[in-house]
């Protein structure tokens, strides 16, 4: 008799309850990072693609995602790491861009695949906080290699702007 606890819908919404280590509001489905779940009875396959290939957070992540399985009733739990196609931040949900404005980082603008032809140009980043355009860079890596550190002129508060990448 099949668990029909142990689908795949099921197990990609035990999965996507993961958050990001680095940016506790966002969870691994929020930042595009959880890619694929596979499921043959109770085990368990979960891609992940990192935000790069470096990317500290990305054993937690692994870790977090088997945890989370294991306590659902998956027996075994196997999570892959592809790096190919790479991670962008077009594959950001909505709602994981409006987490981050009400965490007080600006979020990705803009997107990345844009095709041939086009030439992306440098909008101003809008603060997260009191909603001002007039900001300016002051360190082009923030918090993690994803952000940069941004100034609000207005309100003078320092604050993340996650890249487009």
């Amino acid at each position: 008799m099949v668990n029909l606890t142990h689908s795949q819908e099921h197990a990609w919404t035990v999965a996507a309850t993961v958050t990001d280590p680095e940016v506790p509001v966002l969870t691994i489905e929020d930042l595009g990072v959880l890619r694929a779940v596979e499921v043959e009875g109770d085990r368990a396959v979960v891609t992940l693609t990192p935000t790069y290939s470096g990317c500290p957070a990305l054993d937690t992540m692994r870790d977090d995602v088997i945890l989370a399985l294991n306590h659902a009733g998956y027996g075994t739990v196997e999570v892959r790491t592809t790096l190919s196609p790479a991670w962008t931040t077009d594959w950001m949900t909505d709602a994981g861009k409006q987490k981050l404005t009400a965490y007080g980082i600006a979020p990705p603008t803009g997107r990345a695949s844009l095709g041939s032809g086009i030439i992306r140009l440098r909008l101003a980043v809008k603060c997260p906080r009191c909603g001002s355009l007039d900001t300016k860079e002051v360190a082009h890596f923030g918090s993690t290699s994803c952000k940069a550190l941004f100034e609000c002129r207005a309100c003078l508060e320092p604050f993340d702007h996650f890249k487009v990448l």
